[in-house]
């Protein structure tokens, strides 16, 4: 019987093992997906900006020019 309670406790140390890598990899990758999740955030909130500031920058073109037609 020795030898068959040390080979269930191999099996189930391997086991164990197999499962902590398993959480190990499916943590990993939900963290990565996070990371591209923000960064694509952060890059969507880049183009707003600029998008706002071209349109700030427009504005300010139109109004000075319907200005000097004021003038």
């Amino acid at each position: 019987m020795g030898f068959l309670d040390d080979a269930k406790k191999t099996a189930e140390a391997v086991g164990e093992k197999i499962k902590d890598t398993w959480d190990d990899a499916t943590d990993r990758i939900s963290d990565k997906s996070d990371e591209v999740q923000a960064e694509a955030e952060v890059k969507k909130a880049e183009a707003d900006v600029k998008r706002a500031e071209a349109e700030r920058d427009s504005v300010h073109r139109r109004n000075d020019f319907r200005e000097d037609l004021r003038d």
